[in-house]
């Protein structure tokens, strides 16, 4: 179909269809560094973010996938561009498939990582991906076993398009996207859609097939099932997710009036993002609008917001490898009442030791616990300092830190065992 321009009289005035051989455009010095910058234009109806490019990190090949992404269902989808004909794409698109096909998580960072280095992000690879997975901390992160395939070119041949339909038929997920370009007053315009399927089409085709390739993931999906058993003073919060064992010990916190700088601060390891926040006291939805953020990495519903000094806070969910180093951080600001976390479903027995008249116990989330004649001590951090003392032994990280909670416990412990014999 045409290109056509408007005029103010109503009249329609053709935009003549051109080539990117006769503009100078190339596959990959153009095309392929626009479209990388902006891959939704190929992929309609599918979120998609580009993994790498130039893809080659497999044994025995020389050829390069021009675009590796991956969908929201977590399926990659192999990216191949011509800027004119794309006879014979599809062959050389299933054989890429075909070869990363069993690509594990593991390899997909790496492959990020690699690539955010040549464009100069300093994104953190894995927590992009799991970003755009939408993954929890501590959630199982796997690809899909299903590859997509993208095919974008001026033009397609009765073989190609003949070739790709029946390739579809029998259960792959081909899509030819039509890159046609035009140049309007020294402009170059780029008329982009997708042929095979249609767009209407395609949502008709896939969806089963889509659906029935997502709840197998949801079945065969192991999530982190630890939970913990808060006990905050008299009250007990019982199974509980780590992420949301660190939200109570904040929420604490702040009733106690420590300040949001005192506990940002005790938290740097997490860079900042500890909360969402905006001055005055709002609902979630005002809070989202004000920041500008979709607050899907934070505790956003109404009734779990904070407020503290004029602002309205939200407090992360994300915490990885850092999240029993932050629990620890935040008991040490609270003075009283008396803290204890323990893992509601033990698998192993925790690490106890007793010395100066008391029982010291790191458990397998190695949250220490301190008991005086069976009462939970709190704070911990104070007793371990003494005890540290009385054993001659540092408090200091081998960085001149000192030691959070949990590692200075576990120093403690060893020390313990170590004068036992």
């Amino acid at each position: 179909m045409a290109l056509y321009e408007m005029s103010d009289s109503y009249t329609l005035s053709t935009i003549p269809v051109t080539s990117f051989t006769s503009m100078g455009i190339y596959e990959r010095t153009h095309l392929q560094k626009a479209l990388r910058a902006q891959i939704s234009a190929i992929t309609p109806g599918v979120k998609t973010m580009v993994l790498a490019e130039e893809f080659g990190d497999w044994v025995g090949a020389n050829r390069r996938i021009d675009l590796l992404c991956l969908d929201k269902e977590a399926k990659l989808v192999v990216v191949e561009l011509k800027r004119e004909d794309g006879s014979s794409m599809e062959l050389q698109a299933i054989r890429y498939a075909a070869m990363i096909s069993t690509m594990r998580f593991e390899q997909a960072v790496e492959a990020h990582r690699k690539y955010l280095e040549s464009i100069g992000s300093t994104d953190h690879p894995e927590q992009s991906i799991r970003d755009f997975l939408e993954l929890d901390d501590g959630e199982p992160a796997a690809l899909s076993d299903e590859v997509r395939i993208v095919l974008a070119a001026a033009t397609f041949g009765t073989e190609l398009s003949t070739s790709v339909l029946w390739l579809n038929k029998q259960g792959l997920d081909l899509r030819c996207v039509q890159i046609r370009p035009h140049l309007l007053d020294g402009r170059i315009l780029l008329d982009i859609q997708q042929v095979i399927p249609l767009p209407e089409a395609a949502q008709y085709q896939v969806a089963i097939r889509e659906k029935e390739a997502q709840q197998a993931v949801v079945r065969t999906s192991e999530r982190n099932l630890t939970k913990y058993q808060l006990t905050i003073g008299d009250r007990v919060y019982s199974n509980l997710a780590g992420r949301r064992v660190i939200y109570e010990l904040i929420a604490e916190a702040i009733s106690q009036g420590v300040t949001i700088a005192t506990i940002t601060e005790a938290l740097a390891g997490k860079g900042g993002a500890v909360f969402l926040s905006a001055e005055g006291r709002l609902s979630e939805e005002e809070l989202r609008a004000r920041t500008g953020n979709t607050g899907s990495g934070y505790f956003c519903q109404d009734s779990l917001l904070l407020h503290a000094e004029g602002r309205t806070l939200a407090v992360s969910k994300r915490w990885g490898d850092q999240l029993m180093d932050s629990i620890s951080s935040v008991v040490d600001l609270i003075s009283s009442p008396a803290i204890a976390i323990e893992v509601s479903t033990p698998t192993m027995d925790p690490d106890i030791v007793r010395f100066g008249g008391y029982e010291i116990m790191q458990d397998q989330s190695t949250t220490i616990t301190i008991r005086k004649e069976g009462v939970v001590c709190s704070p911990t951090k104070p007793i371990l300092r003494d005890l540290a003392a009385q054993l001659s032994i540092g408090v200091n990280n081998s960085a001149g830190k000192e030691m959070n909670t949990r590692q200075l416990g576990a120093r403690v412990i060893e020390s313990i065992k170590a004068l036992a014999g």
